[in-house]
């Protein structure tokens, strides 16, 4: 076991052991929601999504430690991940919070009967997460970015910013299913597109260094990086630092990613995603079921390019293409 935390109440990311007297007392005079908060990578990564989380609840009319307990569940692996889903259903909290497919499916795993709320899932229709977007049936609902649909996007948008693409690499993690449905999408447009594919599997932070220098000693022009908690949330400092180490380009799944170092993103605001997911935790708590609450899909994309790692890579982004983007990082 790596690292796990606890009850955390009031702005604290750390693990508590106790609870403030205070606390303790309201509990036993009114009944405080508690809500687990399960995810893939450390309490520092994940940090703007927990404040994102608490605003919107705060916004709702929540208040932690008045009418509101969040139970934080840190995981640096999927073996972790799966324990402490299990910890969560045992102590029988009101709702999970599990953020993407990573960690929806350990929870879903876990319970069949405690409502599970996403924000961020890849393809919970295609992952069997769901019965369908309108309906989703179980205990299961939230936002969702719908990856596989994005990946055809991101890849013609690299290949419009670098048209001299032929090559390129694909980082993949096993971590979160939806690699299947991200490869099966990405594998025909690639062919549309002229360009050769060189996938390559991670499993953990540890295996970055070898799939990029893999990917350099291919001449591959750039990567592709499949958008999953391993590569968005948990370490994106040290891709962004190994991608220049090997003069690769690259393009994310997440603005986080570009604002870390890498190259370019095409991705929904994930923030603002984990922010409208406590109204479903908010319906949830005042009597909905999850089967009839509808998935919501996100709305707005956003191009991010990093204008600094251009520069060191010596790349020319075409001006036409910089005037698209919504966000340039100088």
């Amino acid at each position: 076991m790596k690292r796990r935390s606890f009850i955390t109440l009031l702005g604290g990311a750390a693990a508590a052991s106790t609870w403030p007297l205070a606390v303790r007392a309201q509990q036993q005079s009114a009944k405080i929601a508690r809500i687990g908060y399960l995810t893939f990578g450390t309490a520092a990564a994940a940090a703007p999504r927990v404040e994102a989380m608490r605003a919107g609840l705060r916004e709702l009319g929540y208040v932690e430690g008045k009418n509101i307990l969040i139970e934080f569940r840190w995981a640096e692996s999927v073996e972790l991940l799966h324990e402490l889903a299990g910890e969560l259903a045992h102590s029988n909290v009101d709702i999970i919070f599990a953020t993407s497919s990573t960690e929806v499916e350990p929870a879903r795993q876990a319970t069949k009967t405690i409502p599970i709320v996403f924000a961020t899932h890849a393809d919970p229709v295609g992952l069997g997460h769901v019965a369908s977007l309108p309906r989703p049936g179980g205990n299961i609902t939230g936002l969702a970015d719908l990856q596989s649909d994005l990946a055809t996007k991101r890849l013609a948008i690299f290949k419009e910013a670098l048209p001299h693409t032929t090559r390129l690499g694909v980082l993949w993690s096993a971590t979160a299913p939806s690699y299947r449905t991200v490869l099966q999408a990405i594998e025909p447009a690639s062919k549309t597109l002229g360009v050769q594919l060189q996938m390559i599997q991670v499993i953990a932070a540890e295996d970055f260094d070898g799939a990029l220098a893999a990917m350099a000693r291919e001449q591959s022009d750039g990567v592709f990086v499949h958008a999953s908690a391993l590569t968005t949330r948990s370490h994106p400092v040290l891709l962004a630092e190994l991608a220049l180490k090997y003069r690769l380009p690259t393009i994310f799944g997440s603005r986080e990613n570009v604002v870390t170092g890498g190259l370019m993103s095409y991705a929904p605001d994930h923030i603002d995603l984990t922010r409208r997911a406590a109204t479903y935790i908010d319906k949830i708590l005042k009597g909905a079921k999850p089967a009839d609450l509808p998935v919501e899909q996100a709305s707005k994309y956003q191009l991010v390019i990093n204008l600094k790692t251009a520069k060191a890579l010596g790349l020319a982004i075409p001006e036409s293409f910089l005037l698209r983007a919504d966000e340039v990082i100088e």
